[in-house]
Order: structure tokens, then C-alpha cells, then sequence
């Protein structure tokens, strides 16, 4: 049974939303985090920009960097610490105006890895406020092994080289940008293994997977008004590809187990489950493409979809929200 004051307010919040004016015009700033070996003045991400300002004129683009010059920023793709980067990219987007003045929400874009930075970032910059998430392609649930090199690719040969089995040692997990994200499972268990949720200098943390929960992280991550991931159909870079769901697979014998299924998931240690009781939670993926082999028409989505102006509905549209949590949690409904 509901409670009176709970319908109360449910009915008032739809009647305040139906008589409410219409969205403000100008769109939220959009930050954008590029992948593995890339750089933040690639002429890729410049198109992207592009692309998003032609989709929602008037939109504020900052394209995400650790090092001011292009050839540092792709390097540190590879090599550097990522607690310290994160903190790096905390403090340059809460001095910049564009991104925390007035309390901005401001909108966010991740390629490949820059997707699970992105939601470390909002889990532990708490000078920015993310209205959404978009994320292609990237290892949520870290990676099972890691990639192949190109031939002349000597950044990530390197990169590779130097974990040489040793994934857990302190200077690989401080140093060797790949090897955070590395996630080793317990044998017949969907949680990570002991050297991994021991030593994991980024992963296990950002997941919540400790035996210590971290609510900060899930209130924030929780709090987002989108949270898409979409995920490539013939994606052989990422391994897992479902990763970019959050999904779990079994190595043996490719078993897929998916988010929903997941005790990550049911204990809610980072509020998915919160932002899928509220509609929030979106699983996309790009058919029939390789990884980060997008087109324009994928990309409009993603920005029509969850990007572009903010709604002035969007306080009473997000209260409405969570009203509605408490009462499926009331009805005691099994999702």
C-alpha cells in the first residue's frame, strides 16, 4: 500500500511538470575523453566536437587532456597513474568557467577507456556535477587480457612489456595505465580475485568492489540523468566486450552473465540499479562495427538522445524520480 503523503506528492510533481514552461534553449557543456593511444587535439575528436555543436548550436566542447601538448597527452594514454591523473583532470575542469560556474551540469562523452575514467572522475571530482554519460566502447568491468600491438605501435608495446606478468606489482599498478583497468576474476566466482581487489590501483575502487563500500561514489554516480553505454557487435579490441555493459563472462565457456544478473548490480554498490529503477540506464550497441568504428549516424543519436539543453523540468522531472524508486521499493517489486 502507498502512502498518502507519497501519492500526494507524486500527483503534485506530474501536475507541476504538465503546467510547466518549456526546456531552456542553450545546451549543457560537453566534455569529451578520447581512448588508448589517442590525443586530445586528434583530428578526430575535433570532428566529434564539430558534430555535437552542429547537433546542439551554441555547445560549449572541452576536449579532456593530462598534458598540454598532444604528443605527452597520447602517451599518458599508456604511462602515468590514473588516480593522479584523474585528480589532474579535476582540477582543470572545476577552474575552468565554462564547466563550474554557477553550478553547471555539464554533459560527458568517453571513447575505449576514456569511457571508465570519465565515471571515476564522477564518482571522485565532486566540484563537477555530470548530467549524462555516454560511453562507446569501454571496459566498465575492466578487461580479461590485455590487447594486441600494432606493428609499429612502440607506446603500447612498451606499455605491454613492462607488465610482463606482473600485473599486480606496485610500480605496473602506479605506472602502466592498461594494467588499472585489468581485472582478474576469483575462480568460480563472479568477484574479483584477491591480488586484484588487493592491489588494483584503479578498477576495483571505481567499482565499489571492496569489501568497504564507498557511498560517495554511488550517491554521485547514482544522481545522473543518463547513463548510456554502448557497446561494438564485432568489438575483438576490448576483451570482454560486454564490459562495456558491465557484463561478467566466463572464460571458459563464454557465458555471458549480464548486469541485471550480477551481485554488483542486486547490493547496488554504484547505484545502477538506482539509475535503472529511474529509466536512466541505457545498453546500445553499434551493429555490425568494430571497435570505435562509429558514424555519423550513431553519433547523432547518442547526442539527440542524451545531450544537448538542459530542461528547466529537470529538477521536478528528477524528484518525480526517485519518488517513483520508493514506491516499486515499497511494492516490493523484483527487478
Amino acid at each position: 500500500m502507498l502512502s498518502t503523503t507519497l501519492l500526494t506528492a507524486l500527483l503534485s510533481l506530474t501536475n507541476l511538470a504538465i503546467s510547466a514552461p518549456t526546456p531552456a534553449s542553450s545546451p549543457l557543456p560537453l566534455v569529451i575523453w578520447h581512448g588508448l593511444g589517442d590525443r586530445f587535439d586528434a583530428d578526430g575528436i575535433a570532428s566529434v566536437g564539430k558534430l555535437a555543436k552542429k547537433v546542439h548550436p551554441g555547445t560549449y566542447v572541452y576536449p579532456i587532456r593530462v598534458a598540454d601538448e598532444g604528443g605527452a597527452d597520447a602517451r599518458a594514454t599508456f604511462f602515468g597513474n590514473l588516480t593522479a591523473q584523474i585528480d589532474q583532470v579535476c582540477t582543470n575542469l572545476t577552474s575552468n568557467p565554462h564547466l563550474s560556474a554557477n553550478n553547471t551540469r555539464i554533459d560527458a562523452l568517453g571513447f575505449s577507456q576514456g569511457g571508465q575514467f570519465l565515471r571515476g572522475l564522477i564518482e571522485r571530482c565532486p566540484g563537477i556535477e555530470i548530467r549524462s554519460l555516454v560511453t562507446f566502447g569501454s571496459q566498465h568491468n575492466g578487461i580479461a587480457q590485455f590487447q594486441e600491438c600494432g606493428t609499429f605501435d612502440l607506446l603500447c608495446k612498451g606499455a605491454i612489456a613492462a607488465v610482463k606478468g606482473n600485473a599486480w606489482g606496485n610500480w605496473v599498478q602506479s605506472n602502466i595505465v592498461p594494467a588499472q583497468y585489468y581485472r582478474e576474476k576469483a575462480e568460480g566466482s563472479d568477484e574479483g580475485s584477491k591480488d586484484y581487489l588487493k592491489h588494483s590501483n584503479f578498477l576495483a575502487d571505481v567499482n565499489n568492489e571492496r569489501k568497504v563500500k564507498n557511498e560517495i561514489y554511488k550517491e554521485r554516480l547514482g544522481s545522473l540523468s543518463h547513463f548510456a553505454m554502448y557497446v561494438f557487435e564485432n568489438d575483438t579490441t576490448v576483451l570482454p566486450k560486454e564490459s562495456g555493459w558491465f557484463a561478467e563472462v566466463n572464460a571458459t565457456s563464454l557465458e555471458v552473465t549480464p548486469l541485471r544478473e550480477r551481485i554488483l548490480y542486486k547490493e547496488d554498490w554504484l547505484g545502477l540499479k538506482k539509475l535503472d529503477y529511474k529509466g536512466a540506464l541505457a545498453f546500445r550497441q553499434v551493429d555490425g562495427a568494430k571497435h570505435m568504428e562509429l558514424n555519423k549516424e550513431v553519433l547523432v543519436e547518442a547526442f539527440t538522445d542524451f545531450f544537448g539543453p538542459e530542461s528547466i523540468l529537470a529538477p521536478v522531472v528528477n524528484e518525480a524520480k526517485g519518488l517513483w524508486q520508493q514506491v516499486v521499493m515499497n511494492m516490493g517489486k523484483d527487478w
